[in-house]
């Protein structure tokens, strides 16, 4: 019976720290979200307009580049 009590004696020490840490993750969770953090983890999105935009200017910037590669080096 000295293991039986020893395990459960080490059963209640590894809950209380699972409840600890538990606690912790919520307090950073609302840290987060406080301090305008997404909690959730979701990935943030841009919109079509958006995302057509960026990949315009970016095949101009590369267009750039290009051109100075063949007029210059």
């Amino acid at each position: 019976m000295d293991i039986l009590a020893a395990l459960k004696q080490e059963e209640a020490k590894w809950e209380k720290a699972v409840s600890a840490a538990r606690q912790q993750l919520e307090t950073v969770r609302a840290a987060m979200k406080l301090l305008g953090g997404k909690a959730t983890g979701k990935k943030k999105r841009f919109s079509k307009a958006v995302r057509t935009k960026m990949a315009k200017a970016q095949k101009e910037r590369w267009r750039k580049i290009k051109a100075e590669k063949k007029s210059g080096g």
